[in-house]
């Protein structure tokens, strides 16, 4: 079965839709009955995708201007998949745009709908997709979601059959078992502090910061040695963070760093932080969980399906929207003693071969 993947994610800074895509492309040559391609709809940097593919993935892409193929894509039947990739029998769209294939059956991952949920929270390409989508929906034989939570807010918003959808949780990396803290000679030659809170994500309105930095307030006027908050991850869009109350030093931005590094700074925490108001799965808690890192995270449908069976050992679940309760818990965190055992058992669950071996079956059974 010849199938091809939008590996465009994978291009430029790597965000969890490019893990995911990433991820894919790694396990699927794996499994038996599949040659496996990957596709990109860009202009620029088109030179660099083949590089970073995966061993046992061919590249299949044209130069084309994404914007222009997804305004025609959102509003017409062309250009059809095949003229940019050639051949195929299974096309999967990895991040939400699903093209017009010709004789293809498409797969359509919807990692979430915050296009729809939380219009002033994302970004203009994002809030695209609510064109983009439902023209997707009605091109796909099938669709994958990485949560029941999402799966069934897909289903009541779009109105579609249950057996349409498949829900492929995500899966945390072997190296995450066996994450180190960083040293304290690494620490101090990037600025940062020997002990810290730890944010991990893209800096934008959905991500909740202003509580997180509220709740950051509040630990600091009742805990006199409370370790400042870093903030790890590219950079975002939307109003400028509020330091206003906050003792200098309290917040450290790291911005982006590699994977390596974002590995060990997990592992070095006193606890991560996950405020999200919304999320479609919510990886970096389970990712904390692997690494013995305890998790203090807002209760939403997500993040509660994924980390929720750990809750009263390794992880606190509050309300998004209550700095109190937010403060209260990174408290309990820093004086908890929590054993990290179950934890990481837990999370061994997660698999990015499962991953794959239940989107192959999507692919088999539509093909």
């Amino acid at each position: 079965m010849r199938v091809i993947l939008d590996g465009t994610p994978l291009l430029g800074t790597p965000t969890g839709v490019g893990r995911y895509t990433g991820q894919l492309l790694a396990e699927l040559p794996t499994l038996p009955g599949l040659d496996v391609a990957a596709t990109a709809f860009t202009w620029r940097g088109l030179e660099n995708f083949a590089p970073a593919l995966p061993p046992g993935v061919r590249p299949a892409a044209r130069r084309v201007p994404a914007r222009i193929v997804h305004e025609a894509w959102a509003r017409t039947e062309l250009p059809k998949l095949e003229w940019l990739t050639g051949p195929v029998d299974v096309v999967h769209a990895t991040n939400f745009v699903l093209p017009p294939p010709r004789r293809a059956r498409g797969v359509l991952t919807i990692h979430d709908l915050a296009y729809l949920k939380l219009t002033g929270t994302v970004s203009a390409a994002s809030a695209r997709y609510r064109d983009l989508v439902p023209r997707g929906l009605r091109r796909a034989a099938a669709v994958i979601t990485p949560s029941q939570a999402i799966a069934t807010e897909v289903i009541d918003t779009y109105r579609l059959d249950p057996a349409m959808v498949t829900v492929t949780p995500l899966g945390v990396d072997a190296a995450w078992f066996s994450a180190s803290p960083p040293s304290r000679r690494w620490l101090t030659a990037h600025g940062l502090p020997a002990r810290y809170l730890l944010f991990v994500g893209t800096v934008e309105p959905r991500k909740n910061l202003p509580t997180l930095l509220e709740a950051v307030r509040g630990l600091h006027s009742e805990v006199s040695d409370a370790p400042p908050l870093v903030l790890v991850g590219p950079a975002g869009w939307g109003p400028a963070l509020d330091l206003a109350g906050l003792p200098g030093g309290t917040v450290v931005n790291a911005g982006y760093v590699r994977t390596d590094e974002l590995r060990r700074l997990v592992a070095g925490a006193s606890a991560l932080c996950f405020p999200s108001f919304y999320e479609g799965f919510g990886l970096p808690p389970l990712e904390a969980l692997a690494a013995g890192t305890p998790v203090v995270a807002a209760d939403i449908p997500a993040v509660r399906e994924v980390v929720g069976p750990m809750s009263g050992n390794a992880v606190r679940l509050v309300p998004p929207t209550e700095a109190d309760a937010f403060t209260d818990a990174l408290i309990g965190a820093l004086k908890d003693e929590v054993d990290p055992g179950p934890g990481r058992a837990y999370a061994r669950t997660f698999t990015w071969r499962r991953t794959a071996e239940r989107t192959a079956a999507v692919y088999h059974s539509i093909a």
